[in-house]
């Protein structure tokens, strides 16, 4: 028997079932297993590979179901004789690379070399994953989250599920955004005044789709979000940058009086953290209205209050229809879901409903019915309630290191969030910092992606508590004050 097609990887995410299919269905693919060919027995097979022989049972039945196998009375199973194959490889002449096509001129624009945060994948493999956004799976409630996967597959809701939703999104989910997401804010709107979004970041480009041409003046934070400048930068170059302090983005009348559109993180901004308090709340939606612009509120992370009771959104005291409203599940149950929403006036979510269908038609139905059910069935709650109880201690233990190891915070979330915005020294390249600590395991974020300006200051870096345990926040902040002293010029 081929042993090579039958190596398990314990280390590996996958199952050892699936593992064990996968490797089966490649060698039927490609035919090192030939049809009418016998597979060992399940129990010489899990005796070989040192597993449970109801692993390797389960394993062939599944590939019987599925036609690859066949039983044999009394001689287990074979390889099915109408089993699918892999078409035969043919002779195409030269590869690709050998006659490329010279794609410099016909590309309009490029998103290459834009700033960005750049995210490991394996960040998990880090000892100090002090990495923003990524999900903690010990913090998730994986049980629930099947249970109502599977719901979502039942053939209650399979039917409509499957189906194409075209203009639409799924019913419930909207259901729930409208009387349970946005009235914690202070909204309240009809599910057409809601579009289902690929995360908060579709919304933002949609936005920006719609609402920014060539002459389009926008006013951006200084630092933002990256992708929000590497959006707008795609549709206009011009762009107002205005300084962010401790309350948020600085309202600089003069410049304010000029623009179109404002994008703004006013309940926790990005990357400083810092919230805005009411009064200029109020005081940007008077200039608003006095130079006619639209505000963009990017309300994310405002469910991970743990501190102080957050000040209302900004589209809760919008009476002017000027305030584009843009949420995320994505930083309360996990990046990878991809569901964000958006809140607006009729009138322009008809017109994002219409853009996006173009784009992708709808996000995935069977997602949104199961994060639609995890939010009905209670566990969204209990979700946030673990990760408040969580994240609050984890501050504490890295807001206690950070003060013992004299690392300063150029900002101070009022209501809580997942990370700190840090300063350092006037002579620090956090770049540098991030590269020597990526070899002691440490994962830190540069922060001169953040700017908007080509001479962005390069010693501001950002370090999050949403995926690392709180016992090893102190040894990680130690390792990053060790760093920057030993870089010290």
């Amino acid at each position: 028997m081929k042993e090579i097609l039958f190596q398990l990887d314990r280390s590996a995410p996958a199952s050892l079932q699936a593992q064990l299919r996968e490797s089966i269905v490649s060698g039927v693919l490609t035919r090192a297993l030939a049809p009418g060919e016998r597979l060992p027995s399940s129990r010489a097979l899990a005796n070989r590979l040192g597993i449970s022989r109801n692993t390797v049972t389960l394993a062939y039945q599944a590939l019987a179901a599925d036609g690859y196998l066949t039983p044999k009375p009394r001689s287990g199973f074979v390889i099915a004789e109408d089993a699918p194959a892999l078409p035969p490889n043919r002779d195409i002449g030269p590869t690709a690379d050998a006659e490329a096509a010279d794609w410099s001129h016909r590309i309009i624009d490029t998103t290459v070399g834009a700033r960005a945060v750049d995210k490991p994948l394996n960040w998990r493999e880090y000892e100090f994953p002090f990495i923003y956004g990524q999900a903690d799976s010990r913090l998730f409630s994986h049980s629930e989250w099947r249970e109502c996967a599977r719901q979502a597959l039942g053939a209650k809701d399979f039917g409509a599920l499957a189906g194409d939703f075209g203009f639409h999104d799924d019913p419930l989910l909207l259901s729930y955004i409208a009387s349970h997401s946005l009235p914690q804010r202070g909204i309240y709107k009809q599910p057409e005044n809601i579009l289902v979004t690929l995360g908060a970041q579709n919304a933002l480009f949609l936005i920006a789709q719609l609402l920014i041409g060539p002459r389009t003046t926008v006013a951006l934070e200084e630092p933002c979000y990256p992708d929000i400048g590497n959006i707008v930068r795609q549709r206009t170059k011009a762009i107002r940058s205005l300084p962010v302090d401790g309350g948020g983005l600085v309202l600089d009348e003069a410049v304010l009086e000029a623009c179109d559109l404002v994008f703004v993180t006013p309940a926790h901004q990005c990357p400083t953290t810092a919230t805005m308090p009411l009064e200029r709340r109020r005081r940007l939606l008077e200039l608003a209205d006095k130079y006619d612009f639209l505000v963009i509120e990017d309300d994310y992370e405002f469910e991970l209050n743990f501190l102080e009771t957050p000040a209302p959104a900004l589209k809760s005291m919008d009476r002017r229809g000027r305030v584009l409203y843009v949420g995320s599940f994505s930083k309360t149950l996990f990046p990878g879901l991809r569901l964000g929403y958006l809140a607006a006036p009729e009138p322009f979510v008809a017109q994002a409903r219409h853009l996006r269908h173009l784009m992708f038609r709808h996000p995935p139905g069977h997602s949104q019915r199961t994060a639609a059910y995890f939010l009905a069935l209670g566990h969204y709650g209990a979700q946030m309630r673990k990760l408040r109880r969580a994240y609050a201690e984890r501050r504490r233990v890295m807001q206690a290191a950070l003060d013992r190891y004299g690392l300063s915070r150029s900002a101070a979330a009022k209501f809580g969030g997942t990370s700190f915005w840090i300063e350092g020294p006037d002579w620090l390249d956090s770049e540098e910092l991030a590269a020597v600590l990526a070899e002691r395991s440490v994962l830190i974020e540069p922060g001169w992606p953040f700017y908007n300006r080509p001479a962005a200051p390069r010693n501001f870096f950002r370090i999050a508590y949403s995926s690392i345990p709180a016992d090893r926040i102190e040894v990680g902040i130690a390792r990053i004050a060790e760093a920057i002293g030993q870089l010290a010029p």
